[in-house]
C-alpha cells in the first residue's frame, strides 16, 4: 500500500508538471483562449520574465536548493549597477573622433509593438 502511495505521488510530481507544459504549448500555439494566452505570455513587471518561467523556476526551487541559491544571485545581479570601468558594456557613449553618439533605451516587452 505504501509503495502504491509512492508510486501516486511521484507520477503526480512529474506528470503534473509536464501535462501543465503541454496544455500551455497548445493555449500558446492556437491562441485559444484569448485571456489565458494574454495571461501565459505575459511578462513580470518587476522582473521582466514570464509567467511560466517564474512558476517553472520557483518549482524547480523547491525541488532544489541550489536553484534557490541562483534565483537570489540573479535577483542580487539586476540590482546592482553595470559600470563601463567594471567591464560591462557601454549604455551610452560618446565618441567625438567618429562622430557618432550611442545611447540603449529600454526594450519594449515582446507583446507590446511599436507604430512606425
Amino acid at each position: 500500500m505504501l509503495m502504491m502511495v509512492n508510486l501516486l505521488i511521484m507520477m503526480v510530481l512529474v506528470m503534473g508538471p509536464f501535462l501543465l507544459g503541454v496544455a500551455r504549448y497548445v493555449v500558446v500555439r492556437t491562441g485559444r483562449p484569448a485571456w489565458l494566452r494574454r495571461i501565459l505570455i505575459g511578462r513580470a513587471k518587476r522582473t521582466g520574465v514570464g509567467v511560466g518561467a517564474i512558476a517553472t523556476d520557483e518549482l524547480h526551487a523547491f525541488l532544489n536548493a541550489n536553484k534557490r541559491v541562483e534565483l537570489e544571485h540573479r535577483t542580487e545581479e539586476q540590482v546592482l549597477r553595470d559600470d563601463t570601468l567594471d567591464g560591462a558594456p557601454p549604455r551610452m557613449g560618446v565618441d567625438l573622433d567618429a562622430g557618432t553618439a550611442v545611447i540603449h533605451s529600454k526594450k519594449l516587452p515582446e507583446n507590446k509593438e511599436l507604430n512606425d
